[in-house]
């Protein structure tokens, strides 16, 4: 705003008003108005001037999770007024931009991805360690203490968590009454006798109008993260010593399983890399769906419940759990970004973020708060993955996951496709051998 072409205005219009005692006073009103909107618009200028902008990148989904994020984003920015955080969806996948704004000197100041790509951000020197800010931070002793192993590689912890959970089996009551099934699986066994039952062709043709279970098609980390539970389930590992071991007896039973169904007839495939859509499971041309309380189905008017993944050799989850990483930049932009950080960890954010999205809250006070213990009386199945955490695990936070993830999801793809499991895995590790070292 030019003060001086305002100043030259007045100036020539006074001259023209000056003849007379009320264009004088007219002149003062005038005055008096513009100054007052002169000052406004110098501080409104200086106040964005003085605010330190931080780019935070997110892939959210569904979007009615993101909108709550990006709510909570703005409820910030208003309380922050030296501080503006623009949350910005960069979709999936997003890995391949990730890394190419790092390696291009272009990440944003904060970013929202998976615990398990720790190990390469770390490698690139794209992160900052958060050990120092954590141990002097007030609301430390507030956050659920498990959560941190997740975070921790080489001694240190990376990012914090802004959201946990883990997955269950999602089913709809009704299609197990219609089937006479009156006992949730609890076993493998009898999970795949269940699948069997709820698996119907109405008109003979041998394509089955309702499966009894979805399974992910697809070499995506979904895919890895649903058959998770199951490889854990049956004492089952991918990486030994921080080396690779996809050939174990329990990673060959879990793929197997998975193919049992297949083989049964009583379960589908989801469409490539889509197995989180829950379209099947909410027309009911699906009876079983993994999945965690994240998703659209809990805010939908179809009847369903939640069960625990069934057990193999002992009971087994893998948790959700999403984290927020401080990139490298400059010391006055990694303050801010830390304050964000904060608020993220604080008992107001993840309050409303948990009960807006159906994540478990990573604050303990949070969790206890009577807000949320409504939430739990109104949505009873929220209780089946809180009492799943003690036997939840994580998927391994080492440098190189990304590369054995994807040797993994072919090797599970490879199986939906019909693959022997126990040769798909073999190639899979042979691919993985043959590059280790070099990661």
């Amino acid at each position: 705003m030019k003060v001086t072409f305002f100043q030259s205005q007045i100036q020539n219009f006074s001259r023209k008003l000056t003849n007379s005692p009320w264009r004088l006073s007219l002149i003062g009103i005038i005055l008096s108005i513009f100054f007052i909107f002169l000052y406004g618009c110098q501080g409104t200028v200086q106040k964005n001037e003085r605010a330190i902008h931080l780019n935070l990148w997110q892939s959210i989904n569904p979007p009615v999770n993101r909108d709550v994020f990006d709510k909570l984003v703005d409820k910030f920015n208003q309380t922050h007024t030296d501080i503006q955080v623009e949350s910005i969806f960069v979709g999936q996948p997003q890995l391949p931009k990730i890394l190419t704004a790092v390696v291009g000197n272009a990440s944003p100041d904060i970013l929202s991805f998976d615990p398990q790509l720790t190990g390469q951000f770390m490698e690139l020197g794209a992160i900052r360690p958060l050990d120092k800010w954590l141990d002097k931070f007030p609301l430390k002793s507030e956050i659920s203490p498990n959560l941190w192993e997740e975070l921790k590689l080489d001694g240190h912890l990376w990012s914090i968590p802004i959201s946990t959970s883990n997955v269950g089996i999602f089913y709809r009551p009704k299609l197990f009454q219609a089937a006479g099934i009156t006992q949730i699986p609890k076993t493998w066994e009898e999970l795949r006798e269940v699948a069997k039952k709820l698996t119907i062709d109405r008109n003979g043709d041998n394509r089955p109008e309702q499966y009894g279970m979805l399974l992910p098609l697809g070499k995506g980390e979904w895919t890895v993260f649903s058959w998770f539970p199951f490889l854990l389930s049956a004492g089952g590992e991918i990486v030994t010593n921080n080396h690779p071991n996809l050939t174990n007896p329990g990673a060959i039973a879990a793929l197997q399983f998975w193919q049992d169904l297949l083989k049964d007839g009583s379960a589908t495939l989801s469409s490539p890399e889509r197995g989180y859509e829950e379209d099947a499971f909410i027309a009911g041309r699906v009876a079983m769906q993994i999945t965690g309380p994240w998703t659209y189905i809990m805010k939908s008017n179809v009847d369903f419940n939640v069960f625990p993944i069934p057990a193999s050799v002992k009971a087994a989850t893998v948790t959700g759990t999403g984290n927020m990483y401080l990139m490298k930049s400059t010391p006055e932009r990694e303050q801010a970004a830390l304050k964000f950080l904060e608020y993220v960890l604080s008992e107001e954010f993840q309050t409303e973020w948990s009960i807006g999205t159906g994540f478990l809250p990573v604050n303990i006070k949070s969790a206890q708060s009577q807000a949320y213990q409504e939430i739990l009386q109104q949505k009873p199945v929220l209780k089946v993955f809180i009492d799943q955490m003690p036997v939840s695990g994580s998927r391994p936070i080492i440098p190189g996951y990304s590369r054995l993830s994807e040797s993994l999801g072919q090797a599970i793809e490879a199986t939906m496709l019909g693959a022997s499991p126990e040769t798909a895995l073999k190639q899979a590790q042979a691919n993985l051998d043959s590059i280790w070292d070099s990661l």
